[in-house]
């Protein structure tokens, strides 16, 4: 895992910075990464190929997070109006796709939704808890129904628990073998673990809201949105939020989707197949 090449922060008309890291050439396709919850701009994926695929991949602080500014009261579509004025001022206007990790998929799916991006990646991603009526774990159905009844109470809830510590624990508590072989890596652990640290710099408010606004009803039809959506699970996740079985109906619901299951790996699949979710967002194998 590399440090990022380019690090830069721009001004959105409201008067917040929205701050981003970036590796690849400054000419190549633009991917940007929505990371995983609490997880700054600092932790890529694909940085050993996104030279020789041309890519500029743009990982980006989420309001709150990292060096970000905070905006209370946000949603998934300010989220894509802030990417939709990053790619105006930053990108000239340039294509953009899309990759949403683990907690950052709704993301990444409300900037397909909103035209922001013409090709997006869902990897372990959540799907749309709120609309389901059966099927979740207790742990989770109970956020969804806190989140339902009294969505300032949970925000306040989930940040009484956030610390990158906390985050940290949980992370390595549910993660099979596998993973834990890619979290745990000399490589890897201190780079992911500083990553949590700056999400968390500016306190737990931006993970708290993220929170929320994963586990209401999300502001837009999963079924009208048509941009081209890749969904990567492992079929060794056993993550209750991101588990195989969540991209099985999330892919039964994305009327452009192509469901890649990979059996032997887990909810690290972001770095240990980075050079496959990125070919496919390019078109490198279509």
């Amino acid at each position: 895992m590399t440090d990022p090449i380019r690090l830069g922060q721009h001004r959105l008309p409201d008067g917040r910075d929205l701050a981003w890291a970036e590796w690849g050439p400054e000419d190549g396709t633009a991917v940007l990464l929505c990371p995983g919850a609490a997880t700054s701009r600092r932790l890529g994926f694909g940085t050993d190929v996104v030279d020789a695929l041309g890519i500029r991949l743009i990982s980006v602080d989420r309001p709150g997070l990292g060096a970000s500014d905070p905006a209370p009261g946000r949603t998934l579509t300010d989220f894509a109006a802030d990417i939709g004025e990053l790619r105006r001022a930053v990108l000239d206007s340039a294509e953009l796709a899309v990759v949403g990790y683990s907690a950052g998929g709704p993301f990444a799916l409300a900037c397909a939704a909103e035209g922001v991006a013409v090709r997006a990646a869902v990897v372990a991603g959540a799907d749309e808890f709120a609309s389901f009526d059966s099927g979740l774990p207790d742990d989770l159905r109970d956020m969804v129904e806190l989140v339902a009844a009294d969505p300032a109470a949970a925000e306040q809830s989930f940040a009484e628990f956030g610390s990158a510590d906390a985050l940290w624990q949980l992370i390595t508590r549910s993660s099979p073998e596998v993973d834990l072989a890619v979290y745990r890596a000399p490589g890897f652990e201190p780079v992911f673990r500083r990553a949590m640290a700056d999400g968390f710099a500016q306190g737990p408010a931006g993970y708290a809201r993220d929170t929320v606004l994963a586990m209401s009803r999300w502001p837009f039809a999963v079924a009208d949105v048509r941009t081209p959506v890749d969904l990567w699970y492992g079929g060794l996740d056993t993550s209750p939020s991101h588990s195989p079985d969540h991209g099985t109906t999330l892919a039964g619901r994305l009327p452009s989707a192509r469901h890649h299951l990979v059996p032997d790996a887990g909810g690290s699949l972001l770095w240990t197949h980075a050079g496959a979710i990125l070919r496919g967002l390019v078109g490198a194998d279509r």
